[in-house]
């Protein structure tokens, strides 16, 4: 029985979201079912997917927490 295990950053593609939707989870959820079934052979019900969303103040790039790093890169194109 497959288990995947999806991090994803807590923050939205679209401006003003905070999250991926529901609609995006599914899709995911999905997604990588299908792929294990179609890679592996591995019964789409036996698969189990979850989604961990970090949140962005619990991970980092570069040696800095990610919105410093952010800042930094925002900062260097803009010289």
């Amino acid at each position: 029985m497959p288990f995947v295990t999806i991090q994803i950053t807590r923050e939205g593609t679209e401006p003003g979201a905070d999250s991926a939707t529901a609609e995006q989870k599914a899709a995911l959820i999905h997604g990588v079912s299908k792929l294990l079934l179609d890679v592996l052979g591995k019964p789409m019900e036996s698969t189990f997917v979850v989604i961990d969303e970090v949140e962005l103040e619990n991970w980092g790039r570069g040696g800095l927490p990610v919105e410093q790093f952010r800042a930094r890169q925002r900062s260097r194109n803009s010289e």
